[in-house]
């Protein structure tokens, strides 16, 4: 029988039941039995032993086999490199298993682990770098020859994965580097909860991207939550949780996306399969589900409707697809009814909400309530509070907007070298996320933003950063950036520029895409002659400039 949101949160939830939740010493609700650390939650899996982990064009890993090679890769990390805990270590690479390696090696070791933006040009990456300043690059092919002259002036040594010809100096190929022992496991050193595990950096009001900084605690608090959701869904069905075959999902978010690590905590916390795409393609992706019996897929709501759109045009029914997971931007309100009506209830939808300053998702929404409340990102795990704030600082009644404030064991300590910025984003151990929020019976919608942010295919472009840019350029005397509503993106960048002499906007757009990565550049230039719109303090009155832009769009 199934069971409702509160008796299965209720069941979940009760002191000795596998979610139990206590208070930390700050007020924090923390679950109770689940790791500590990171090192703690990866060493559990190399119990699942021959089962299949990780699945690639290039071969796979069985969990034994990853479990070795991220081993032998942090013992050569903590003996041959010298580094200690706390020592940062870059991991910057397309999809592929080394990744996982790599990230994994360094929680081994003891490490800050800084996944970068694969997608980042030399000077994105060599500023992130800077500020990190890590004592090991663990890159592949495509990205050594971004990172190589950075390392060559820091003198910072690096490990190349899926590598071509001749390395520069100061970089060894992972490849030859030899087997690992699979007796021999990870070096000993001492990772404790309150010691920082992930530096993940999400671009800032100030156009420079910060770096959010997990603790242990809080990315093990990020690897229980999909584990809540998933029996959350389960008792929601009817179904005892844990029951039946394990997952074998599809996560085409980038890794280095904390949608991402939603996605691959939640397979590993079950031995589950991941099958992975270097690149997303849609027709590959549909032959993929059906080469491994996929029944778990998540990405983008991009993504997700290029997969829709695919497996129409070929008549594919994806009989194995179990659940349909979307996140890292808002779902159109139209997916969940185009899904019911094609698949019936065959296939769970699901999306939810989550940042970086959250380490993923901590709210979901999925199953029934998602059909008959589409607009909403669903309720927040046990170790996640939530508020919604007005201006006056008070929590605003249900069915009022205010801005979402979140407080969870999975919420970072701050930003790496930036404690005005930690100031200015939390309160009193709340979070202030910036967007704005409304509860209706204890699920939240998220209806605006606050934050002067265009979420592109679950990428987020901080407009002052274009805007920087464009500035840049003799020909332009201002310049405005907003989102345009887009049906398979979410959003796309638009830019608003005015200008004192002529110029073309492909030009524009071909000067911004020499400093920025591809996906924050404006896909449309709008040119103007007359001032932009201001308000009495000259700040653009986005909200009236993004009216305009849609109308100029035809939308």
């Amino acid at each position: 029988m199934p069971y409702t949101p509160a008796a299965a949160e209720a069941l979940l939830t009760a002191p000795g039941a596998p979610f139990a939740v206590e208070r930390g010493p700050d007020g924090v609700p923390v679950y109770v039995g689940g790791p500590r650390t990171l090192r703690e939650f990866v060493e559990v899996t190399w119990a699942y032993g021959e089962r299949p982990f990780l699945v690639a064009e290039s071969g796979t890993y069985t969990y034994a086999e990853f479990f070795a090679a991220a081993s032998a890769l942090a013992r050569r990390l903590a003996g041959e490199y010298g580094l200690r805990p706390g020592d940062r270590a870059v991991v910057a690479m397309r999809n592929l298993p080394e990744w996982q390696i790599a990230f994994w090696a360094a929680q081994l070791a003891g490490l800050v682990a800084v996944p970068l933006n694969a997608w980042w040009t030399e000077a994105e990456l060599a500023y992130a770098l800077d500020d990190c300043a890590p004592g090991v690059l663990l890159v592949d092919g495509e990205r050594m020859a971004r990172v190589e002259g950075w390392a060559r002036e820091a003198g910072v040594r690096g490990v190349v994965f899926a590598g071509a010809g001749p390395l520069p100096e100061g970089f060894e190929a992972y490849e030859e580097l030899g087997g690992a022992d699979p007796a021999a496991g990870p070096p000993d050193v001492r990772v404790s909860p309150e010691d920082d595990a992930t530096i993940v950096y999400t671009s800032g009001t100030t156009g420079r991207p910060k770096g959010a900084v997990a603790t242990h605690l809080a990315q093990a608090g990020a690897a229980m939550n999909p584990r809540f959701h998933a029996a959350m869904s389960a008792l929601g069905r009817g179904v005892v949780p844990g029951q039946g075959p394990a997952p074998v999902s599809l996560v085409t978010y980038p890794f280095f996306h904390v949608a991402g690590f939603s996605g691959f905590y939640s397979v590993m916390g079950s031995g589950g399969t991941l099958v992975m795409m270097p690149k997303w393609d849609a027709r590959r992706a549909l032959a993929l589900i059906r080469e491994h019996g996929v029944t778990h897929y998540a990405g983008v709501p991009t993504t997700a409707l290029q997969l829709l759109d695919e497996a129409e045009r070929a008549g594919d029914p994806m009989e194995s697809l179990r659940m349909f997971n979307t996140g890292g931007s808002a779902a159109p309100p139209g997916l969940v009814a185009r899904l019911t009506a094609r698949y019936g209830e065959r296939m769970e939808p699901r999306n939810g909400y989550g940042l970086t300053e959250t380490s993923g998702g901590v709210l979901a929404n999925f199953g029934a309530e998602y059909r008959e409340w589409p607009g909403s990102v669903g309720r927040p795990t046990p170790t996640t509070e939530v508020r919604v704030v007005g201006d006056d600082g008070a929590d605003v009644p249900d069915g009022e907007v205010g801005e979402l404030w979140l407080r969870a064991q999975a919420n970072v300590r701050g930003y790496w070298n930036d404690p005005a910025a930690t100031e200015r984003a939390f309160v009193d151990g709340w979070l202030r996320t910036g967007d704005l929020a409304v509860a209706r019976d204890g699920r939240y919608a998220v209806v605006d933003r606050i934050k002067d942010v265009v979420i592109r295919g679950g990428e987020n472009v901080y407009c002052v950063e274009v805007e920087s840019v464009l500035l840049g350029h003799p020909a332009v005397l201002d310049a405005a950036v907003v989102g345009a509503r887009h049906e398979e993106l979410g959003e796309e960048v638009v830019a608003v520029v005015r200008v004192a002499s002529p110029v073309a906007p492909d030009e524009l757009r071909r000067y911004a895409g020499r400093v920025l990565a591809a996906f924050k550049v404006p896909v449309h230039v709008l040119i103007r002659l007359d001032p932009l719109p201001r308000n009495a303090t000259g700040k653009v009155l986005k909200r009236e400039l993004r009216a305009e832009v849609e109308g100029w769009l035809g939308r």
